[in-house]
């Protein structure tokens, strides 16, 4: 009995050694290669409201890829108070508001992947940023919401984002992912009047993106 304990004494230097052999020759299993190309629509969600919008993306490399994206969302004054209007408990009203104004972003960029080789390939986080012009329509906001685009206006301005985000799964044909961004805007002009007598020549917010789309 004791020299079957000694034996195996002996023996665990030699099992170490195989075994770290063993896992040497194991090669790495390397990362999982996604089509280059996507696109899609984004839900937004942010202070102001809910917006939509689409994006296009081209791979440049296993780093870098190029996208352009547009969309359509509600900006609100952050001095807004909004109000339950008391003749109809479903409906809110806000005093002192002059205009509904909506933000049409075009934007094009750079996204940089993360961690390529560090991080399982069902995770697949990002950074990205973009420029572009901006066109800002306002509408009546004493009027009811369709009937107010008859007397809509426009007003141009250059904006741009920068934003952390991830794209999840392993499908090769479908995108699922989350961006986290903050818009920052200019215009030419005077500004938007949201609230009256409050003119905004400057815009920006935080957005949360949901990616849904197509890779090719």
């Amino acid at each position: 009995m004791k020299k079957l304990i000694l034996a195996a004494i002996l023996l665990i230097p030699f099992l170490n050694v195989n075994s770290q052999g063993i896992g040497e020759l194991a090669p790495e299993k390397e990362p999982e290669v996604f089509p280059g190309n996507a696109f899609g629509m984004d839900l937004m969600f942010s202070d102001g409201g809910f917006g939509i919008g689409g994006f296009y993306r081209n791979e440049i490399n296993d780093k870098f890829t190029f996208f352009t994206d547009f969309s359509i969302s509600e900006s609100k004054d952050d001095k807004e108070v909004e109000f339950i209007d008391p003749f109809y408990p479903y409906q809110t009203i806000t005093r002192g508001k002059k205009n509904r104004v909506f933000l049409i972003p075009f934007t094009a960029g750079v996204q940089y992947r993360l961690f390529r080789k560090i991080i399982h390939d069902n995770l697949r986080p990002y950074i990205n940023a973009g420029v572009g012009p901006t066109i800002a329509v306002t509408t009546p906001y004493e009027r009811e919401f369709f009937n107010s685009f008859g007397k809509a206006q426009a007003h141009y301005a250059v904006g741009g984002y920068a934003g952390f985000g991830a794209n999840f799964g392993l499908d090769k044909s479908s995108l699922v992912g989350l961006n986290f961004r903050y818009y920052l805007i200019r215009f030419f002009d005077g500004g938007v009047e949201s609230l009256q007598g409050r003119y905004q020549k400057t815009l920006g917010g935080f957005y949360i993106t949901l990616n849904i789309g197509m890779m090719y």
